[in-house]
């Protein structure tokens, strides 16, 4: 076995140890944090001047504030691959309808004083999808972000991406629907659309992984605009049982740690062989240019929910069950940004083409936290509707309350609809 290969043993009987020794410190540095600050103080003040000596200085130098937005021409001429535009025509497709599934008809309640409150679900008008770039281009990131949007009715869709935009990318923005694209990135282009310049209209909602930087103006910003999270480095676990296909599991784990860096990718399973057989089967497959996660956990448990429990403890970004036992437990989940079932349920499908939104809850906190859906682009409103009579009775109920708090004037005004109910 490669020496340099990041695999660690581990035992699984206390799953939440397991999940802090693996958990990276998160959190942005104090560096970061600050500067992103001044950043965003930068575009709030001063605007498109602000803002085009930012973009000269971290994207593409010299470009003046008009050519951040790129020109549909461009997109409509960008050329995609015809393998590669059936993939994402397939995977527009799947995400739609499971994106459609997700938004809710209005509800309405009768209430016993004899008013109505309709729940209404609305969508924001405007919506700017982050698509990372830099090393690399993410077609699918828009797919995710641009088609859960439109699904759940968000009017004006933007993409948010950093420049030297591949054709790929320009031509999944057209394929989307997309005419707005803007090439920049970090800080700065996150704090243009949500605050907006005097070329550059500011949306409701910024959705999207990115930079540390990107993220962190996401964060100093939600107060100012609608977010989906805060993305960090990805991971995955994987419970499998002794039945589960070895050579299977080590390539999702090795195309799950293909993301480098700080991710993590865990195994857990009550069968020693079948550890030691996925820590070969990676040893035999890695080349010097696989990008390695931070760390590949091995991690030995007493049997198949054990195993389950310490995937749960660790909350990932993907849960990936394999083997007949552990997939039985498949509905006792509750700590997974998505949960994949079967042997053939790859994470990459998931990535890509499967119509889950691969915009999922990271370092954790899916625990608590949710993938990218419809929800992110819809806000529920009340609609009341009080009549007359309704309003008596309301009022002699709750005028003493607000008075009660120290609010006379909320008394009268319900008082107001009573007096003139009754004449």
């Amino acid at each position: 076995m490669s020496a340099d290969l990041p695999i660690q043993r581990f035992t699984g009987d206390d799953p939440a140890a397991v999940a802090r020794s693996l958990r990276i410190a998160g959190g942005t540095p104090d560096g970061v944090r600050d500067a992103v600050a001044g950043l965003i103080a930068a575009v709030e003040t001063g605007g498109d001047a602000a803002l085009a000596e930012l973009v000269s200085k971290h994207d593409l130098a010299g470009q003046p504030v008009e050519a951040i937005r790129i020109p549909t021409d461009r997109l409509d001429a960008a050329l995609l691959p015809a393998d590669v535009r059936a993939g994402l025509e397939t995977a527009i497709t799947n995400v739609a309808t499971v994106a459609d599934a997700g938004v809710s008809e209005r509800t309405r309640v009768v209430l016993p004083q004899g008013h109505t409150v309709d729940l209404r679900e609305v969508p924001v008008r405007s919506a700017a999808i982050y698509a990372p770039g830099g090393q690399a281009a993410y077609p699918s990131t828009i797919v995710m972000g641009v088609v859960t949007a439109r699904a759940a009715g968000v009017e004006r869709i933007c993409v948010l991406t950093p420049p030297h935009v591949s054709d790929v990318v320009l031509g999944t923005a057209a394929l989307c629907g997309i005419d707005e694209v803007y090439a920049m990135g970090g800080a700065h282009g996150v704090a243009a659309l949500a605050l907006g310049t005097e070329t550059i209209e500011r949306v409701d909602v910024i959705a999207g992984p990115g930079s540390i930087w990107a993220q962190e103006a996401k964060r100093q910003l939600a107060d100012r605009v609608g977010i989906d999270g805060y993305y960090g480095p990805s991971d995955l676990a994987i419970a499998a049982g002794a039945d589960a296909p070895p050579e299977l599991v080590a390539l999702d784990l090795m195309a799950q740690g293909e993301h480098g860096g700080l991710s993590t990718v865990l195994l857990a399973s009550a069968s020693a062989e079948m550890l030691d057989a996925v820590e070969a089967k990676i040893a035999e497959l890695a080349t010097d240019d696989w990008p390695r996660p931070a760390v590949v956990a091995l991690v030995q448990c007493d049997d198949d929910r054990a195993a389950l429990a310490v995937c749960e403890a660790y909350a990932p970004e993907h849960l990936q069950l394999i083997g007949e036992g552990v997939e039985k437990l498949a509905r006792e989940v509750r700590s997974a940004g998505c949960l994949l079932v079967g042997p053939g349920s790859a994470t990459a499908f998931g990535d890509y083409v499967a119509g889950s939104n691969h915009c999922l809850p990271t370092a954790g906190s899916a625990r608590f936290a949710s993938g990218l859906s419809t929800r992110v682009f819809r806000r529920k409103m009340s609609e009341v509707r009080i009549g007359p009579e309704s309003a008596t009775t309301l009022a002699w109920l709750g005028a003493p309350v607000a008075r009660s708090e120290g609010f006379p004037w909320h008394a009268r005004s319900m008082e107001a609809r009573m007096r003139q109910d009754e004449g």
